[in-house]
């Protein structure tokens, strides 16, 4: 069949007059075709291209393993016994026998001070105890002289048959006597005084020398030969001493989140920058009560109180034995420690991306999918109070949930978490009590449903988990 085309008889004059011609009609079918093509090419690669492409999934197998369960905090190491040493006396250096880091033994001599006012004091002293003793025999003759005396009127009034001496001669000669008395015990009283005063230089003497008090090293010397010391209300610290470096403490500061976890005698090992690639142990000696912010709030200084309450931060400090006998670690140090909180031997273990994992489209059986933009997503809500289809996605949320392939497609199964270290979780079977039925009569009847498909599946080991998903994406 021809087909034609009616052109208006002016439009045709007017080409003719020009020249021109009217286009053959099959010239604009293949333009139009043309068109049409572009049209579906550009809709294929938009639409249709992966329009038979499926998900792939990507899985990992349950398997069972050892879990432990750490908790990290940051302390410093001290000494386990550290002393400050001082002096109660005032005066000048006259010299010093230990330096820093030198190894001192109990009773050793480590300074003295310049004790020649203080043996002119001790020769004063004792001066004044022999002058006392000598006044205790002057009085002992005087008491014997008086008594004497005494006795002697008492045997003339006798022989004089009570006529002489008078009774008022006699009450003198027995005065004198309680009066030489007297001056016996004071003399003794002064005796013992001039003893306490001799004593007292002495032990100032005494501690003009000063000597350590432990077995353990120097870390600190703060004087030098000739230097004076004044000692005032507070006794000046000289020098500063560590017992036995071998056996160390770690003081380190657990967060309140972890501190419900973290016991007496629990193993941890630590790291110091100094030797970054070897591990030292430990273990829990002491998990003190009070937090940082109950001795901030003690202290006298309000400065520091300050400065440790304005973080908002609540740690307990928790000391951990530390055993160096090869001398590596020093005092000071800061240390970043693991303690084990929990391990648990051959335990079925699921990785902790298989429970972050949901495959899209799907959610929990009773809980209702969030709905917002993403306004919504970073602007917070008022707390609303829970319905009954809430209180049962809640119950959900309170289980471990995973998702398995079947028949290639997703399917969720429920567990009971257990304890779990950032990588894994431990697997542990569930628990349904009559409790739980009931609940399960209070849910939709679908998804009801679907909590007992779910809870009937089990994990094993060896049971491939969704980790991830990898869909196609549009060239």
């Amino acid at each position: 069949m021809e087909t034609e085309t009616n052109i208006n008889p002016d439009v045709a004059r007017m080409l003719e007059a020009h020249g021109m011609s009217a286009p053959p009609p099959w010239k604009r079918w293949i333009k139009w075709a043309a068109l049409a093509a572009l049209v579906l090419i550009v809709l294929y690669f938009f639409f249709g291209r992966h329009s038979g492409a499926t998900t792939h999934y990507v899985t990992q197998n349950v398997a069972r393993g050892d879990l432990t369960v750490t908790v990290t905090a940051t302390g410093n190491l001290e000494p386990r016994n550290q002393v400050d040493i001082g002096v109660e006396l005032s005066g000048t250096v006259r010299e010093v026998n230990v330096d820093v880091n030198d190894v001192v033994t109990k009773g050793q001599l480590l300074a003295r001070l310049d004790t020649t006012r203080l043996n002119a004091q001790v020769l004063q002293a004792r001066s004044s105890l022999a002058s006392a003793k000598a006044r205790v025999i002057q009085a002992d003759a005087g008491e014997k002289e008086a008594n004497a005396n005494y006795q002697r009127l008492l045997k003339v009034r006798e022989l004089s048959n009570n006529k002489l001496p008078s009774q008022q001669d006699l009450d003198v000669a027995e005065a004198a006597v309680a009066q030489a008395k007297g001056e016996s015990a004071a003399a003794r009283a002064a005796v013992d005084q001039a003893q306490a005063s001799l004593e007292t230089v002495l032990t100032d003497l005494s501690k003009a020398e000063i000597r350590s008090p432990i077995n353990g090293v120097v870390l600190v010397r703060s004087i030098e030969p000739g230097q004076t010391v004044a000692s005032s209300l507070q006794a000046p610290v000289l020098f500063t001493l560590a017992e036995d470096l071998k056996k160390m403490e770690l003081h380190v500061s657990v967060d309140e989140a972890d501190v419900g976890s973290v016991e007496t005698g629990q193993k941890a090992t630590f790291t110091v920058d100094a030797f970054p690639n070897r591990r030292f142990n430990a273990h829990i000696t002491q998990v003190h009560f009070a937090s940082s912010n109950t001795k901030s709030s003690s202290s006298s200084s309000s400065s520091s109180a300050g400065s440790a309450t304005s973080t908002g931060v609540v740690t307990y400090e928790t000391v951990l034995e530390v055993d160096n006998e090869d001398l590596l670690l020093r005092p000071g140090m800061t240390a970043t420690a693991e303690i084990v909180t929990t391990s648990i031997q051959d335990a079925l273990l699921i990785p902790n991306a298989a429970l972050r994992f949901t495959p899209p489209g799907e959610g929990m059986p009773g809980a209702q999918q969030s709905q917002g933009n993403a306004l919504s997503a970073i602007m917070p809500r008022m707390p609303r109070r829970p319905n009954a289809n809430q209180q049962q996605g809640n119950t959900a949320r309170r289980m471990g949930r995973a998702w398995i392939l079947e028949n290639g497609k997703p399917a969720l199964v429920m567990f009971r978490p257990g304890a779990t270290d950032g990588r894994f979780t431990q697997v542990l079977p569930l628990q349904q009590g009559p409790e739980f039925e009931e609940r399960l009569k209070n849910m939709p009847p679908e998804v009801a449903e679907r909590m007992k498909q779910a809870m009937g599946r089990t994990l094993e080991d060896g049971t491939p988990v969704i980790v991830d998903a990898e869909v196609p994406k549009k060239s």
